[in-house]
Order: structure tokens, then sequence, then C-alpha cells
């Protein structure tokens, strides 16, 4: 992905309309977020661990896998690309080199986390947050390894839990200093919150809407009214994608058989359009390929 995607997302997230990211979990997700008209497409750590792996986001996919997956989805679509860091793998200096693997692979944006190891979901309960020096330390390293001015480094603080509203303002506008770009200030409770986050942080700030998580599900538009510049939608894809199988899976147990539900299944016609079939026919009239 060229330096033109890290400028767009920058151009993105400084305008007055509010940037709204899907959640992808591989190149096809990123692609079907790319064809719907979306700006930007988000990465999943948590979608990664879950669809990639097949586990909890709890910590457990590793910098490379998730460096891995940046490169895929960069080689299918050309929109820009945020991608999750977790907590940017360990001490300032694995944070520096995350972001150089995340930007070479293709990567417009990351965002690291507060959270102490091993980390978990924002929201799930029971999380626990590094001091505001050692997150301070990972921000300016992120900083200093980025190649482009215009790779985006967002903060996140997961400190609501356990520390309480007051203690997320403190340390955002602490890493806002320290260099970050945006801040996510992860799980707020209630609306009000979230106007208290948009009103005291002195820096841009992306929401995330997790359903069934803590924080209520707001529009763009009414997340825009708040004040907030970004917001993520990072697994919905993904869940609305396991109820689908689960159901399809199902139905063949118990039936043996599609045929009373292809009309819910994707046509040919429909997979070749998402996977770009047609370009490869092309190449093939080309260059002349046939098949033996």
């Amino acid at each position: 992905m060229s330096a033109d995607a890290r400028e767009t997302f920058r151009e993105l997230i400084e305008r007055d309309e509010i940037a709204v990211l899907p959640g992808s979990f591989n190149a096809l997700s990123a692609k079907i977020v790319e064809k719907v008209g979306f700006d930007a497409v988000y990465l999943s750590g948590a979608g990664v661990s879950n669809a990639k792996l097949g586990i909890a986001d709890v910590g457990l996919a590793t910098q490379t896998e998730l460096r891995d997956q940046i490169e895929y989805v960069a080689e299918a679509v050309d929109i820009p690309i945020m991608s999750d860091a977790d907590t940017g793998y360990g001490n300032p200096i694995h944070v520096r080199r995350t972001v150089q693997l995340y930007e070479q692979a293709g990567a417009a944006a990351l965002h690291i986390e507060d959270q102490d190891f091993p980390k978990q979901c924002g929201h799930f309960d029971d999380k626990s947050v590094v001091d505001p020096e050692t997150m301070e330390q990972k921000i300016e390293a992120a900083v200093d390894a980025r190649e482009d001015p215009n790779f985006t480094i967002v903060a996140r603080t997961d400190a609501r839990e356990g520390l309480g509203i007051d203690a997320a303002i403190e340390r955002s506008n602490r890493f806002a200093d320290a260099g970050a770009d945006m801040i996510f200030p992860e799980a707020p409770l209630d609306e009000d919150e979230m106007r208290r986050y948009a009103a005291e942080i002195d820096a841009p700030i992306m929401a995330n809407m997790v359903e069934y998580g803590k924080t209520p599900l707001l529009s763009a538009e009414e997340l825009d009214e708040i004040g907030y510049d970004l917001v993520i939608f990072p697994n919905s894809l993904l869940r609305a994608a396991m109820v689908a199988m689960l159901d399809t899976a199902e139905h063949i147990h118990e039936t043996g058989g599609t045929a009373d539900i292809v009309d819910d299944i994707a046509s040919f016609e429909l997979r070749n359009e998402l996977t770009d079939f047609e370009f490869v026919q092309e190449l093939e009239e080309r260059y002349a390929v046939s098949e033996k």
C-alpha cells in the first residue's frame, strides 16, 4: 500500500465528517468492506484471533500473525487499513519493531493499548493497565519508528474499568502529549461518559461499537454529533458470518443438503465478483493462457 493511502487516512480523520471503518478479519472481508463503498477498513485483532486461530481475544495472536494479515489485506484492497496492535507486543523496543513491520506490510494506522500482559478484549471484565509512564514510552517509540509521518499512531486506554473515567481522561491527554495522533478511550459505559471523552480529551478520538459490549451502540451520525472523529465496528461482519455459517452447517447436518437454502448462499457470480475472477480471465486472454 502506497504513501497515498496513509495520506488519505490522515485526511479521513482530520475532516469534519466522522470516519466509519467496519472491521475485517481477512482479505475477503476487507474486499467486501471496500466493495460496499467505505473509505477505509479496520483489521481486528479479535477477528484474526477468532477467524485465523479459532481462539478468544486474550493476547495469543502474535505480532507476525497480525503483520501477515495486514499484508494479505493490503494486497487485496486499495483503501487504507487501520490495524489492531494489541499492547505493541512487549516493551518500547518491541513496539518500535511492531510499527516498522505494520507500516512495511501496508497499514496506514495502528493502535496500541495500555493493558498489562496478558491483554484481552476491551469489553471483557477484570483488565489491568500498565502505569502511564510505560505507555508514554511506548508511544514515543512508536512515533520514532514510523518512516512516513502520515502513518497514524493511535493510543488506546483501558483504564476506565479499573481506575475510573477521570483516570482514563488524564491518561488520554498524557498519551496525546506523548505524541499519539488519536486517542481510543475504550469501553465508556454510557453516552454521558462518551460526551466527557469528546469534551475533555484534547485530541481526535475514536469509538468502538461492539455488539453486546459495555458501550451503548450509537450510529455514526450520533457519534459525530457527540464529537467523535472515527468509529470502528470491529467484529460485526465476523459475528454475522458466524451465525450464517452455523445456520448453514446445522442445516446440512440435519437435512443432508443445501437445495432448499440455495438462495441464502452466495452465487457463483457473486463469489467470482468478490474474488476478481473476471480480472484473472482478462489476464488469461492477454497472456494466451490455456488450460490443459
